[in-house]
């Protein structure tokens, strides 16, 4: 997939105010300072699309970009952020599990992981929450070039052992990297199966 126009659309506090579109969605989500923002601008060839910050928590709406008029990309808020207060991590769970249930036009999600840690608790939580609502998803394991290649499929290997200890089968999982560009084309050329998938 190549892709050549890229704009933003806007940003909305909640799935009833997101626009309504037949355009096909992938959303992008994970724990805060998984390197979403960087993922996001990685995929789509635009260094400043996604607010990059050294600051946990930064996204805090549901943003929404079109992508050459053939599929909409959404960057949701993180999950798992100690730092917010109680009313502020219920205002996110429900924007984001309103928007996964309820966004008729969302193909799949992406669920972030940083390649570098044990699975959290919060990451195990959201993707069994994805599984007993029906959302389809897949995972990418971000941060790649932050660990050795040969010590890669062990840390991947660990925390699907984890998730496998409630669930049969995973669903796919991509290994990826925003400096190296690494997992770009495979994730973009899912995406555009996807796409095709839904045409036919």
């Amino acid at each position: 997939m190549t892709i050549q126009d890229v704009s933003f659309i806007a940003s909305f506090p909640n799935v009833n105010s997101c626009p309504k579109s037949d355009l096909p969605e992938f959303a992008f989500i994970g724990r805060s300072n998984v390197g979403k923002s960087s993922l996001i601008n990685m995929l789509t060839n635009k260094k400043s699309l996604a607010k990059v910050s050294g600051t946990p928590g930064k996204t805090q709406l549901i943003n929404i970009f079109d992508i050459d008029h053939a599929w909409m990309l959404t960057d949701l808020p993180g999950y798992g952020y100690a730092k917010l207060s109680k009313e502020k991590k219920q205002v996110f769970d429900k924007m984001i599990s309103g928007y996964l249930i309820k966004r008729e036009n969302l193909v799949s999600a992406f669920v972030l992981i940083d390649i570098r840690h044990e699975l959290q608790k919060a990451d195990a939580s959201f993707i069994d929450w994805l599984g007993n609502n029906k959302i389809p998803f897949a995972i990418i394991f971000t941060k790649a070039d932050k660990v050795p290649k040969t010590r890669r499929l062990q840390h991947v290997n660990a925390i699907k052992k984890q998730l496998l200890q409630s669930w049969e089968a995973l669903p796919l999982t991509f290994i990826s990297s925003a400096e190296s560009r690494e997992g770009r084309d495979d994730i973009l050329n899912y995406i555009e199966t996807c796409i095709n998938n839904r045409r036919d």
